[in-house]
């Protein structure tokens, strides 16, 4: 199986992303099989404890789906306890200078390698091709750091971000960006434009994957377009879209008129119930 970071390293792939914000192993499992490359377990605005996160983790066993894990800031001490529950990577919210993406890559590494993470992968370790003491050499270098620009601050900072050594990949978060800039939901501002234009062109030359929302097809076609090899989504968006549009379906003036004329009765035979 071809892991993340792998993927990440080969500029040829698109990858696909999904939030996982139902606190549900079924949900994950269900997003893992079929055929994300990421799913992030929500631990910023998701609801999932400990427990849940560590099955949802586990429902991805037997796939190329990595799971990581968006916590809820830039605290070693959470970092440390979702990557011993075996999480493949971390992404960090609020990252808006270098120093904060120092101690983001600094709580992911053990202290041999520069870091501060404390040693214990009493769970981790079961989830690899590894025992509880080869743990670290063997699957440190395979974790990824994921950042979200997110804040004008990061936007101001974005060419001393990208030069620092220990990120794998970004996620330009466009709600929380044009919120901070007081333009929230305006994505064809100019402002807004010019921010994510900067943070593009920073990406590019460091040669750091860039990712985005994509909740369309011509939304992933745009992002392909501006040089993004990440496209992302949210389970409870995508499953709220999909229920309203069947919903929608039972209120079509002319749904019932087709049915009883005959033509959706003949098609129906090959749909199975």
């Amino acid at each position: 199986m071809t892991h993340f970071k792998a993927k990440l390293a080969d500029p040829a792939k698109r990858l696909s992303m999904h939030v996982n914000v139902i606190p549900s192993a079924v949900t994950t499992q269900a997003i893992a099989a079929s055929g994300a490359d990421v799913v992030v377990i929500d631990r910023e605005h998701g609801a999932v404890d400990y427990g849940t996160c560590h099955a949802m983790i586990a429902a991805t066993q037997g796939t190329e789906c990595a799971p990581v894990v968006r916590v809820s800031d830039i605290n070693t001490a959470e970092v440390k306890r979702v990557l011993d529950l075996g999480a493949e990577g971390i992404i960090f919210p609020l990252v808006r200078d270098v120093e904060d993406v120092r101690r983001a890559v600094s709580s992911m590494r053990y202290p041999g390698s520069m870091g501060a993470r404390g040693f214990g992968p009493f769970i981790a370790h079961s989830r690899w091709p590894s025992d509880m003491m080869t743990y670290a050499r063997t699957i440190e270098d395979r974790l990824t750091c994921g950042i979200l620009i997110e804040t004008v601050e990061a936007v101001a900072n974005i060419d001393a971000i990208v030069a620092e050594e220990g990120i794998d990949y970004m996620i330009l978060a466009a709600f929380d960006l044009s919120a901070t800039m007081g333009i929230p939901g305006q994505f064809d501002h100019p402002h807004f434009v010019k921010a994510c234009a900067k943070v593009e062109q920073a990406a590019r030359g460091a040669g750091i994957p860039l990712g985005g929302i994509a909740m369309t097809e011509q939304d992933a076609a745009e992002r392909f377009a501006h040089g993004y090899r990440i496209i992302a989504g949210f389970d409870v968006l995508h499953l709220k879209a999909k229920v309203a549009q069947t919903a929608a379906w039972t209120r079509r003036p002319d749904s019932v008129h087709t049915y009883v004329s005959g033509t959706a009765a003949q098609h129906s035979l090959t749909v199975p119930h």
